[in-house]
């Protein structure tokens, strides 16, 4: 009864801690994380969190996946019981992961890189390049996503709800 109880105060204790501030939560589970990086609750990550480091000044979306095991090896288990592969994973500074990206055991993402929703990376991804795709690739350099940015921007940072709602109405008016 004492282990059972002990096990569900760690159970609740980890759920609210995880809900309340994710980054720590992670650090606590041994990440390294770098100043001014933030991590929405619904990150997912594997069972060796001690080998993802995420560098300065990164934005980690929803569901995206830090996976730094390969459970393919499962299938020859019988054969061979103790194979596994677990491989780190680094995420440089300055870093966006868009919604449910996943990263793949032994991949690393240099500086200044834009990772696309649901983009899964299974290779090193060079300093300021744009990824999307299944499997991730290279889609352009970070100058001409810049571009692009600055090029669709509708500039509604401060506005209040209802004020960004008129904004966009008349910015894309009803078919």
């Amino acid at each position: 009864m004492k282990l059972f109880i002990s096990k569900l105060f760690t159970l609740i204790y980890r759920t609210l801690y995880k809900k309340v501030n994710m980054v720590a939560y992670c650090k606590s589970r041994g990440m390294k994380i770098g100043k001014g990086t933030k991590l929405k609750n619904s990150v997912n990550i594997s069972t060796e969190p001690y080998l993802i480091s995420i560098g300065n000044d990164c934005k980690i979306t929803a569901h995206v996946n830090f996976l730094t095991h390969d459970g393919g090896p499962w299938v020859f288990r019988k054969e061979y019981p103790g194979l596994d592969i677990i491989k780190p994973i680094s995420v440089g500074n300055n870093v966006y992961i868009g919604l449910g990206a996943t990263l793949m055991p032994g991949v690393s993402i240099g500086n200044n890189c834009v990772i696309a929703a649901m983009a899964v990376v299974t290779k090193d991804i060079p300093d300021n390049s744009v990824v999307a795709g299944v499997p991730a690739r290279v889609v352009k350099d970070l100058s001409a996503y810049k571009e692009k940015c600055l090029r669709d921007t509708v500039n509604l940072k401060g506005y209040s709800a209802e004020q960004k709602k008129q904004r966009l109405i008349e910015t894309y008016p009803q078919k």
